[in-house]
């Protein structure tokens, strides 16, 4: 995946200044794909010069005009292009599991500590995620849903959701991974 498709993705969802941008790359988008301020700004420069972005500024009080950005058509059809191509599966790149098998040629007990850190950081994300699935997708009670028909299903909150449990599925997994890593270094005393 490019970051034009990245960043497709996320103006079709609102239009946003290259702050803006940024600012849901790093709380949402940037845990499935992360981009610098600086690559984002220089992308949408090229978008907006390739017709795929439309830009207009925005008056603000007591502040300089701010950019907005857009999709435009030549980026809707790039999307739906991209969209419709088939991609390879991901291989996995994990320079713990690297580190972990070579740990049998040193101490395997003294990297504890590195696995430690990255439980906790799963375990932070993991948080993260299952506080946004409750402010973003909790359903309201019986009480407060309006009576009468069910409206159509919204697809872009919907895969956002099946995105937002597919994070979540992998926290738990590689929580659940790194704690038979500990338990398994645990049983080994340092090499002497």
């Amino acid at each position: 995946m490019a970051l034009e498709h990245a960043i497709l993705v996320s103006l079709l969802e609102k239009p946003g200044s290259g702050y803006e941008l940024a600012r849901r790359f790093e709380r949402s988008i940037g845990y499935f794909w992360t981009a610098t301020h600086q690559q984002i700004y220089r992308v949408l420069k090229r978008m907006e010069n390739d017709g795929w972005v439309d830009a207009r500024d925005v008056p603000q009080q007591g502040r300089p005009d701010k950019r907005e950005y857009s999709v435009a058509d030549l980026g809707r059809a790039a999307l739906s292009s991209w969209l419709h191509d088939p991609i390879e599966p991901e291989s996995v790149r994990h320079d713990l599991a690297v580190k972990i098998r070579g740990a049998a040629f040193d101490d395997p007990a003294a990297l504890i500590r590195e696995v430690e850190r990255h439980r906790q950081a799963h375990r932070d994300r993991l948080t993260h995620y299952l506080a946004g699935q409750e402010r973003d997708f909790t359903e309201p009670g019986p009480a407060a849903r309006p009576a009468g028909p069910q409206a159509p299903p919204d697809a872009e909150r919907e895969l956002q959701h099946a995105v937002l449990r597919g994070g979540i599925a992998y926290e738990r997994m590689m929580i659940g991974w790194l704690d038979d890593v500990l338990a398994t270094l645990a049983r080994f005393g340092p090499h002497r």
